[in-house]
């Protein structure tokens, strides 16, 4: 084996980290291109192109960081200052995340080695990103950059290196748990809150859904109002699918009681909605409801949020608690099936509340300074609603589950009661034959005790007649009578 590769492969060989390094940036040139060329695309094809490509390229690299969460800061604003932009795009944040999260599961090596220059070299071309900003119409908050980008790179490498060795658990002992909370429990809590979330978003994104096809018109004629070029109404197409996942982040913050703001002094919730501001021309917020008190309607279809958010919890704790049907060896308690529902509320609350975060942000000063829901209160309602709804549905589950038998025991048990039924009606029909047997052949009368019966007994009349009666009797009529016999 040469030098080189022994430096490869082994453990703290210069080569590797090299490669690591390489890998991770990468990455992030991959993600910095493919927004790089989205931007051109919009630039080139826009009718009134404002500035030249230099400026384009700094804006493709400040959309690239806030797809990652850091805020920007518009340099350019109508009353003459600047004015932070914090509202990230979940569905563009998806393309350069999974970028480096393929990278960190193919990585080889250490997985703390792997996670640091990964990161290392993912972070280098994001510095060198934020510094090019500088000059253009979008600037990077640096308190943002420094906070932000190195939590999100290190979760997404630490995810993907996770996911390459098989999602392993700690070992029994490792984080040092409650008894009362042993690490199986403790996963299938974070499963079933994170499936909480997921369904919380699912019921929000129908809500707004359903509200635009409600407003169809107030949509369509804000679409066409925009912009009358083909280019910019692409581009109005384009920043609507990418803000639709944080449409349904605020469906669902609208659903869980909390709801959102347009503004400083507004509110809009299932309750009422109030200081609503002069709304822009944008499709989405043709779903904002009307300002006034809510009705029967907006909070029958509310409740519909914290409902599916609270079931689906419970059904994977019921699943857990129970794993095979109908069987109760190996099951939870119903204490600990109710532990475990509650503490998935706790984690449902924690993945709302991030959700809520990236969804929501200033979009200026003034009365822009606060758009979207409240992170906090978001995750709060969150963490409430799921678990309240969770226990007892959970509970419910638990108790089918234990009632109904798996479909392979269902099948089991009937073969063995098949086979149960068969064995006793071949018993019972050995007994009827003995006793026919002892009947008949106990036939001719009562002996005295000692006599013996004549050899010629057997074939007498009076014996046959008598075997014959007997046969007959226990054949239910199957055998004939014997010639002369009434």
């Amino acid at each position: 084996m040469s030098q080189m590769t022994q430096r490869a492969t082994g453990r703290d060989g210069p080569a590797r980290i090299v490669n690591w390094l390489a890998e991770g940036a990468l990455a992030a040139c991959l993600g910095v291109a493919a927004v790089t060329m989205l931007v051109l695309v919009l630039w080139i094809a826009s009718p009134h192109p404002h500035g030249g490509p230099d400026e384009a390229l700094r804006i493709a690299a400040g959309v690239w960081l806030l797809a990652h969460g850091v805020a920007l800061v518009r340099a350019e604003t109508l009353g003459g200052g600047t004015a932070p932009m914090g509202v990230t795009p979940i569905l563009l944040t998806a393309l350069p995340l999974f970028l480096l999260y393929r990278v960190a599961r193919a990585a080889e090596g250490r997985a703390w080695r792997v996670v640091l220059w990964l990161g290392a070299g993912y972070l280098l071309v994001a510095v060198g990103a934020a510094l090019f900003t500088v000059g253009g119409p979008l600037r990077v908050a640096p308190l943002s950059a420094t906070l932000v980008m190195p939590a999100v790179t290190a979760a997404t490498v630490g995810a993907g290196v996770w996911a390459a060795r098989g999602r392993p658990r700690p070992a029994d002992g490792t984080l040092r748990l409650p008894a009362a909370l042993p690490e199986r429990r403790l996963f299938t809590a974070v499963r079933a809150g994170l499936a909480a979330a997921g369904g919380l978003c699912a019921v929000g994104a129908l809500l707004v859904a359903g509200s635009l096809v409600w407003h169809w018109h107030v949509a369509a004629e804000d679409y066409t109002q925009l912009t009358a070029a083909w280019s910019g109404r692409m581009a109005v197409l384009a920043l609507c699918l990418a803000l639709a996942p944080n449409a349904a982040v605020w469906g669902a913050a609208y659903g869980l009681g909390p709801g959102f703001t347009l503004g400083a002094g507004s509110a809009v919730g299932p309750l009422a909605a109030a200081g609503l501001p002069q709304l822009p021309h944008f499709p989405l917020l043709a779903a904002v409801p009307a300002e006034g008190h809510g009705s029967p309607y907006t909070w029958g279809f509310a409740a519909a949020v914290p409902l599916a958010g609270g079931l689906v919890a419970g059904r994977f704790a019921a699943r857990a608690a129970v794993p095979v049907l109908g069987d109760p060896h190996g099951s939870e308690s119903a204490a600990q099936t109710s532990g475990t529902s509650a503490l998935a509320g706790c984690c449902c609350g924690l993945a709302m509340a991030l959700l809520a975060a990236f969804a929501s942000g200033p979009l200026g000063t003034g009365a822009l300074a606060e758009f979207g829901p409240n992170w906090w209160l978001t995750g709060a309602a969150a963490a409430c609603w799921t678990a309240a709804v969770a226990v007892p549905s959970a509970l419910l589950a638990r108790w089918w589950r234990l009632r109904e038998p798996h479909p392979l025991l269902a099948v089991t048990i009937g073969a063995r009661r098949a086979r149960a039924g068969a064995a006793a009606r071949l018993v019972s029909g050995r007994r009827k034959l003995t006793a026919a047997r002892r009947r008949v052949l106990g036939g001719g009368g009562r002996r005295r005790a000692g006599s013996a019966a004549p050899a010629d007994d057997w074939h007498s009349t009076g014996t046959r007649h008598n075997r014959w009666a007997a046969l007959k009797k226990a054949s239910g009529g199957l055998v004939p009578a014997l010639d002369g016999e009434d």
